[in-house]
């Protein structure tokens, strides 16, 4: 069986921009490509270095060396802690591609996610959503569905 093949293709993901690794180059990025990511996606989201800094639970100064590209290349915790602060996967801050079996993205769900520019991790997390076997059908269900998430994400960090 073919697993079903993704139609999000029309929400642009911010590794989009940047070109694979070309045959005979290591797939292993490096400090200095890492820290170049970090520094673009930062300024794409308009983030100062000590607002991505404070977000993402780490140092202005070591971020600093870090989109600099100098010291040694960040541990996959440090890493996953930025990319959650930017709203992208791992894959998407090292700039490689991991192949999961795809969701079937409906074209309700894609158009909600061009019109508010969603992220592809909440793209592929909403598209994973079903209620007693069904998917929402309308764009207003999806609206309402990840509107119900993100808010729910503020309960988590109140002080009980």
């Amino acid at each position: 069986m073919t697993p079903a093949r993704s139609n999000a293709t029309s929400v642009k993901r911010p590794s989009d921009s940047y070109p694979p690794i070309p045959d005979g180059v290591s797939a292993e990025p490096n400090v200095a490509d890492i820290g170049r990511r970090i520094n673009t996606l930062r300024n794409d989201k308009d983030l100062s270095l000590g607002e991505l800094a404070s977000q993402a639970g780490v140092s202005k100064s070591y971020l600093s060396t870090v989109e600099k590209g100098s010291g040694s290349r960040p541990g996959a915790a440090v890493l996953h802690k930025i990319a959650d602060a930017l709203g992208i996967t791992l894959a998407d801050l090292v700039g490689r591609e991991i192949n999961a079996e795809p969701h079937t993205i409906p074209d309700e769900l894609r158009e909600f996610a061009i019109e508010k520019k969603l992220h592809q991790r909440d793209i592929d997390m909403l598209a994973g959503i079903a209620f007693r076997g069904q998917a929402p059908k309308t764009k207003e269900r999806w609206a309402y569905i990840y509107n119900a998430i993100s808010m729910s994400a503020a309960l988590d960090h109140i002080d009980r």
